[in-house]
């Protein structure tokens, strides 16, 4: 099938998180217009013509690039806009109801995900590096800590919308129970926000891809390393890599994520 465009309605999944960002109090005093809805569930939203279209596919061998480009507000309509697409690729815009573009997409189903990471076996966490430059270039050095995450009934963004009967059947957990992008992608905020004694930070882009389905139930060991370091107009970025793999080693998921680790301060 051909991916296709659809309307949606935002929900911000993480109000109560420790990153204040989504918070609306907070984000207002660094001049947005309430708690910022999550990057990573602004790209399960980008993300959903390639589940309808192309379902189990997409989740064994699925390969993308979300870069969100500005907020999107809780409640808010927008607008995936399959700008170019056929049956095994597509480009898209995510627009939310003032006209602004808050996303784009680009995803596609190679014959095979090439090839698969291996996992490390790195040590869980012993302690977090401060959210400075110097503190996260000696996490880089010394090596980030594994997580281990459940994916089942209760877990965070287990629903990306308000209305879980909007998602695709295959990802409800009345459906099938696979695990979607939002959750998926989270692996890499959860990660990193372990490892770091963060304030205020913000997910930006990732560029991943799937090798197998995860199916309710699931436990899952999340490794990662920091490769790149850089600042600009007054933020500090970081890029991270990621794989996520069943306890029997085999990988579901590696990708890249570009954050803003620290924003500037308010009002400059």
């Amino acid at each position: 099938m051909i991916p296709q465009s659809y309307d949606g309605e935002a929900l911000n999944t993480a109000p109560d998180s420790e990153n204040r960002i989504h918070s609306d109090e907070v984000a207002r005093q660094y001049g947005f217009e309430g708690g910022l809805v999550p990057g990573v569930t602004v790209s399960a939203y980008a993300l959903q013509p390639a589940v309808d279209a192309w379902g189990m596919d997409w989740l064994t061998r699925g390969r993308g690039t979300v870069v969100v480009k500005k907020p999107l507000y809780d409640q808010r309509s927008f607008r995936v806009e399959v700008r170019s697409a056929d049956e095994v690729q597509y480009e898209a815009e995510l627009t939310d109801s003032t006209g602004r573009l808050c996303a784009t997409v680009n995803a596609s189903l190679p014959a095979d995900p090439g090839p698969r990471p291996t996992r490390r076996g790195d040590g869980s966490v012993v302690d977090r590096a401060p959210a400075t430059r110097e503190g996260v270039e000696q996490l880089r050095q010394r090596g980030m800590g594994a997580l281990k995450v459940i994916w089942d009934q209760g877990v965070p963004m287990t629903a990306y919308t308000r209305d879980p009967s909007k998602m695709p059947e295959l990802l409800r957990m009345d459906g099938g129970g696979f695990a979607n992008s939002s959750f998926l992608l989270g692996l890499t905020n959860w990660i990193f926000a372990a490892n770091v004694s963060l304030g205020l930070w913000v997910h930006l882009e990732a560029k991943f891809q799937h090798y197998a389905p995860v199916p309710k139930g699931s436990e899952l060991f999340v490794e990662a390393q920091v490769v790149d370091l850089f600042g600009k107009k007054g933020h500090e970025f970081v890029d991270v890599d990621v794989a996520a793999f069943l306890p029997n080693n085999a990988p579901v998921l590696s990708a890249r994520l570009r954050a803003i680790y620290k924003l500037r301060d308010a009002g400059r």
